[in-house]
């Protein structure tokens, strides 16, 4: 098969729900987004907040909001971050002594590395119910917010009524060995093309499973990991996100709900999408290079349309009126270049799913398949997984539920942020329904957010983004240097808050452009909060516009949550849930995490100390919040 016969399609599946999902190659896009402020127009009301201790408002000016071009007035932000009062007004004592006492344990490296250890013996010593008790007292009661969708309401109710909205993610986990971790990877990302002529395929190291890598938990502490097993599993936990989403749309307004594309499917085939969605973005970064644009940001890189034609034809791809035929269409080369947005516009559709694994070989023009066979049963497996994120996303919509899609790890994150852009533009034409996750870590973030604005803003839907740090780099770092391919990681940490200020800003500058876009700030990093705050009162950003979120776990870092959501500012805790033993998992990671996060900084507990103190003072020895 020829390039001039197809281009790498991915899927209108035949029923009508999966036909929406129409997959595609490669990555997009190309024009900067404007700099220039866009006036809003319509006459909006200038928005007012209300001023509480934790605010100071100052006058200045916002860009203009009248067709008249008269000069709004708005209140700047600037949020105390100290102001303890405001920061626990919705502890009672015990939770802030709580606080204090797990927060305190989090720094025995002997009581965290031995975590797991511990929490089973003392299930033994204690017998179950004890254990509970001691749990719930301890670090459950600090990080989980109950055992189901129904006992977590009135704590969702309580931050609700002090400004701060909800995340849910059910947060149960297999407790499985390394070894039966290992198995199943091993068993569900190998296809039986590969079980029965290993190294026949066209496929690279790094997306194959390694078994020494088999056990996606190791080195992660901020991050559950799903283990395939069977499409009933997959079925089952399709249902639990489904009642997470009508929990999260019965418990408050608007709210959200965390999915994990691990969790629908067999992983094999987010392995296998992500190795061609890589191969084509990298054939076409082989034809900018030979126009001399190689090293330019992924919006900047444009293709001279005749040169492409020359290189095609040089390439052996078929012959000139093949290829003249290839780039015709009514809007596709009329500027005389292509982009990556262009380049995927060039896609056929396909009826089976496994047509869409086929990458170019450049050496003889054809298009070969990545596996030299997929079994009728693999072909279903593909199906089925975007039936159920279909589902999802389909649910969110009818709850009245934000869907957050976790981001991953790098060998499965094309095919996840792929997916997940298709969702957008299906679902997020008339509000951000669909958020997609970028790591910041990673050293393609910033083009990976450029060319998913630049197609929403060419396309007309919703832009939804949540900007993490990353939870995986410990362990992508080892797998890159074991196997032998590039790290994908930054060199280092201040690296890494250079990305994240750098993708913030571009996303903010794209608010500011046209309000169609939306970013979660999902960091503990107070400097990046206020980083963002001083964006917003640049650009005259009202936080009741509800454009910027900012995302906390919950137990973690209540002096940045709860300040911002009484200031008006949509604020949300990730707030997990499910029975005590089921949760040990996400406790054990909790502790791992906490251990770094309390040794790198002391002030989280100094102002838990600072309040309780002057709780004391004041003789509120019995202090209980009111809402």
């Amino acid at each position: 098969m020829s390039y001039t016969k197809v281009i790498p399609g991915l899927v209108r599946a035949n029923s009508d729900n999966i036909k929406r999902i129409c997959l595609s190659q490669g990555r997009f896009r190309s024009t900067v987004a404007s700099k220039q402020r866009k006036e809003v127009e319509g006459g909006k009301e200038e928005q007012q907040l209300v001023e509480c201790t934790v605010v100071k408002a100052v006058q200045a000016d916002l860009i203009s909001q009248t067709k008249n071009n008269t000069d709004a007035q708005t209140r700047k932000i600037a949020i105390d971050f100290d102001n303890t009062h405001e920061a626990y007004k919705s502890k009672d004592n015990i939770e802030l002594l709580r606080s204090l006492l797990v927060f305190k344990l989090c720094t025995f490296d002997l009581l965290v590395d031995k975590n797991k250890e511990l929490m089973d013996l003392s299930k033994k010593v204690f017998g179950k119910r004890l254990f509970e008790r001691l749990m719930k007292m301890t670090f459950y009661g600090q990080f989980v917010a109950g055992e189901d969708h129904n006992s977590i309401k009135p704590l969702i109710h309580k931050n609700q009524a002090f400004g701060v909205g909800s995340v849910l993610d059910y947060s149960v986990e297999e407790d499985l060995t390394q070894e039966e971790a290992e198995k199943k990877e091993m068993d569900s990302c190998v296809s039986e093309a590969e079980k029965e002529s290993p190294g026949v395929d066209h496929r690279e190291k790094k997306y194959k499973a390694h078994r020494q890598f088999g056990d996606r938990r190791g080195g992660v502490v901020s991050a559950r990991t799903y283990f395939y097993a069977d499409e009933a599993k997959c079925d089952a936990q399709m249902e639990t996100f489904l009642n997470c989403i009508k929990a999260s749309g019965g418990a408050s307004v608007d709210g959200f709900s965390a999915v994990k594309m691990t969790a629908l499917g067999r992983p094999q085939f987010l392995l296998q999408f992500s190795e061609v969605l890589v191969k084509w973005r990298r054939f076409f970064n082989l034809l900018a290079a030979q126009q001399g644009k190689s090293g330019m940001d992924a919006l900047e890189q444009k293709l001279e349309l005749e040169q492409l034609k020359e290189s095609l034809t040089k390439l052996g791809v078929g012959n000139k009126d093949d290829i003249e035929n290839w780039f015709t269409g009514e809007k596709l080369g009329s500027s005389g270049t292509i982009d990556l947005l262009d380049w995927n516009s060039l896609i056929n559709d396909r009826t089976k799913i496994s047509n869409l694994l086929v990458i170019p070989n450049v050496e003889n023009g054809q298009l070969e398949p990545l596996l030299r066979k997929f079994t009728v049963e693999e072909e279903k497996q593909m199906k089925r997984m975007l039936q159920r994120v279909d589902v999802l996303a389909k649910h969110a919509v009818d709850n009245g539920v934000r869907l957050m899609v976790d981001a991953e790890q790098t060998y499965f994150q094309p095919a996840i942020s792929r997916l997940t852009l298709e969702m957008q533009r299906i679902f997020n034409r008339e509000k951000p329904i669909i958020f997609n996750t970028y790591q910041c870590y990673l050293k393609e973030a910033y083009d990976n957010v450029s060319v998913d604005v630049e197609l929403s803003r060419r396309e007309g839907w919703y832009f939804g983004a949540k900007l993490v740090r990353g939870a995986y780099m410990y362990q992508e770092r080892s797998r890159a240097e074991e196997i032998g391919y590039e790290d994908p990681i930054n060199p280092d940490y201040e690296a890494t808050n250079r990305m994240y200020h750098k993708c913030l800003e571009f996303v903010l500058e794209e608010i500011d452009h046209n309000r169609k876009a939306n970013v979660m700030v999902a960091s503990h990093n107070e400097d990046t909060v206020k980083f963002t705050l001083g964006k917003m009162n640049e650009m005259g950003l009202s936080p009741t516009e509800k454009k910027v979120y900012f995302g906390q776990l919950l137990g973690m870092c209540d002096q940045i949550s709860f300040p911002l959501g009484q200031a008006g500012f949509p604020v949300y805790k990730y707030v997990p849930y499910g029975p005590v033993n089921e949760v040990i998992p996400y406790l054990s990671r909790r502790a791992l995490e906490n251990r770094g996060f309390m040794k790198g900084s002391q002030r989280e507990r100094s102002l838990l100390w600072k309040e309780l103190k002057r709780r004391l003072l004041n003789g509120q020895i019995l202090y209980k919040p009111v809402y």
